[in-house]
């Protein structure tokens, strides 16, 4: 058991989605929380990071920061989600051995996974097969972080592990139509509908593509768990265990918003891997489950969705704008 009272805890990536869920949840815990912004330590410059760490002496991290996207952002730069993610990984994990952190909890994606691998996802179906190339570039890149982690574990005996979360979602999530993905992409353009009273959403694909959806407060829940609870050198997969067909989600944020209209597909638009449902059997035995359902973390979403629109942080949507299905 990894205790974390008194430590020094760094959450990297505060402001994203996952990084404001760890620091939420870690409020809740004795620890020192530490964080930096863009603006002082670009995460992708090694020395940067390197003269940072060794001021904040850091005994934790929590490795939430990444560059993220959508399917249409992954196909329009797979340069900068190949290079700012390995970047970002090498530098933090690098500098975490020099420093001496005792715990590192590495944040991967499910997307590391073959396209075709058999469902539900096992944490053994890693690289036995092609990925998904809409999303390749930044699943590359979270593979190289898993491996990092266990070859640090090898070679230098640091307490690094990894935990591959199934799609997020929840508040502080991007509904910039160009780089989301699809549950603030149906939040916004549902929304949109509602307010402008059109009777037509448009999805991108067929609607037919399962996903599993976890709701990000319940990742940040996990990732505590893990940090306290786990020290191995495989990977973890985070999610609910269950999944739904994209047109499904659709019509549960339909009924979250309280738009009633009906959805038609774009079919000339990718669906991305046909199936993406993560066998979470490794965390349940290790004693956790989440506890947050669908349709309450999508009206928690709304929420947020509106809060954002109150106060102006949200780009105002056009309805032609397409809703994706997501890596």
């Amino acid at each position: 058991m990894f205790d974390l009272r008194g430590r020094r805890v760094w959450v990297a990536g505060h402001k994203g989605m996952v990084g404001a869920a760890l620091v939420r949840r870690l409020g809740t815990e004795a620890c020192e929380i530490l964080t930096v912004d863009r603006a002082t330590v670009d995460l992708r410059r090694q020395a940067e990071v390197e003269d940072w760490m060794a001021a904040a002496r850091p005994d934790v991290v929590f490795m939430a920061a990444a560059t993220v996207g959508g399917i249409l952002a992954n196909d329009r730069h797979p340069a900068s989600f190949l290079y700012d993610n390995l970047a970002i990984e090498m530098n933090i994990t690098e500098a975490a051995r020099r420093v001496g952190v005792a715990k590192y909890v590495f944040l991967g994606s499910s997307c590391i996974y073959p396209k075709m691998a058999p469902q539900p996802l096992t944490e053994d179906s890693l690289l036995t097969g092609p990925l998904e190339p809409t999303n390749q570039w930044y699943a590359v890149a979270k593979i190289a972080g898993i491996k990092l982690c266990q070859a640090y574990r090898r070679q230098h005996g640091c307490d690094f592990i990894s935990a591959m979360p199934t799609n997020l979602y929840g508040p502080g999530d991007n509904y910039d139509l160009e780089t989301s993905h699809v549950v603030p992409a149906l939040i916004a353009k549902i929304h949109a509908a509602k307010e402008r009273g059109t009777d037509t959403v448009t999805l991108w694909g067929s609607g037919q593509p399962r996903r599993e959806f976890l709701h990000v407060d319940d990742l940040a829940d996990a990732l505590v768990f893990l940090a306290r609870t786990y020290s191995g050198e495989e990977h973890v997969n985070v999610g609910t265990g269950t999944d739904v067909r994209i047109v499904e989600l659709a019509e549960t944020i339909a009924r979250v918003v309280g738009w009633t209209g009906r959805f038609v597909f774009d079919t000339s638009k990718p669906d991305g891997t046909p199936r993406k449902l993560m066998d979470v059997s490794r965390l349940t035995a290790l004693g956790w489950t989440a506890r947050i359902g669908l349709e309450e973390g999508l009206a928690d979403a709304y929420r947020d969705y509106l809060d954002h629109l109150r106060r102006g942080g949200v780009r105002q949507v056009r309805y032609t704008d397409g809703a994706q299905a997501g890596p």
